[in-house]
């Protein structure tokens, strides 16, 4: 059962948690200002009501799990969303970085592999209040031609390498966020699309995701 009232005391515990983030290094006020306006017990069960607001993953369910609030910043911030960006998200999991990216003014077209995850975000009501996320059920390494290009790309789960189908559908300038690699540990990776159609490639800090994975189910 999840949740729906936003209380003073959530409002409380977000704040804290924006003060956690902020101490790691993210100063960014658009991207520390869009994941105070978003409630992240609702994306919860209610048995995770107040640990929602600790600065760690959390379980969804097939697997998966609702990112670390810092990761959700990191990526965020390296993505430097401006408004009106069409984003190109690959696992959209609880859909928690989808609203922290459309909070920030982007539209979002966000995949997810799990059948029963893209269900529960299309009965979960609190996500029919932003419009500018599109959903779909799919295969992540193949992206979403039909709606290429993109202003940016982010990867939220562990790729083996740069999937070469998301670089093509990349504007040229444009870039993607992810982290790479096949262990337990990942780089965080900032991949450019340059105008002659070469890479510009930045490595960042380490992070642990579940790894992307091939196909539907």
């Amino acid at each position: 059962m999840r949740p729906t009232e936003d209380t003073y005391r959530h409002k409380g515990l977000r704040n804290k948690l924006i003060e956690v983030i902020r101490e790691k290094g993210i100063s960014d006020e658009r991207v520390l200002g869009a994941i105070n306006n978003i409630p992240r017990h609702f994306f919860l069960d209610s048995a995770f009501d107040e640990a929602a607001y600790a600065d760690r993953a959390f379980p969804i369910g097939e697997g998966q799990t609702i990112s670390q609030p810092y990761t959700v910043a990191y990526q965020s911030l390296l993505l430097d969303v401006k408004p009106f960006d069409k984003i190109l998200e690959i696992g959209t999991g609880s859909a928690y970085q989808a609203v922290v990216l459309v909070q920030m003014g982007a539209q979002v077209y966000t995949i997810e592999r799990q059948k029963k995850l893209f269900e529960l975000n299309k009965s979960f009501d609190y996500l029919k209040k932003f419009p500018g996320i599109k959903f779909f059920y799919g295969d992540g390494f193949e992206g979403l031609p039909t709606y290429a290009p993109f202003d940016k790309i982010v990867i939220t789960a562990a790729a083996p390498e740069i999937p070469p189908k998301l670089i093509d559908q990349l504007k040229p300038g444009g870039m993607m966020v992810l982290p790479v690699g096949t262990g337990e540990v990942q780089r965080m990776m900032r991949v450019t699309r340059l105008e002659d159609n070469g890479l510009k490639e930045e490595l960042f800090d380490q992070f642990s995701f579940v790894p992307m994975l091939e196909g539907k189910k």
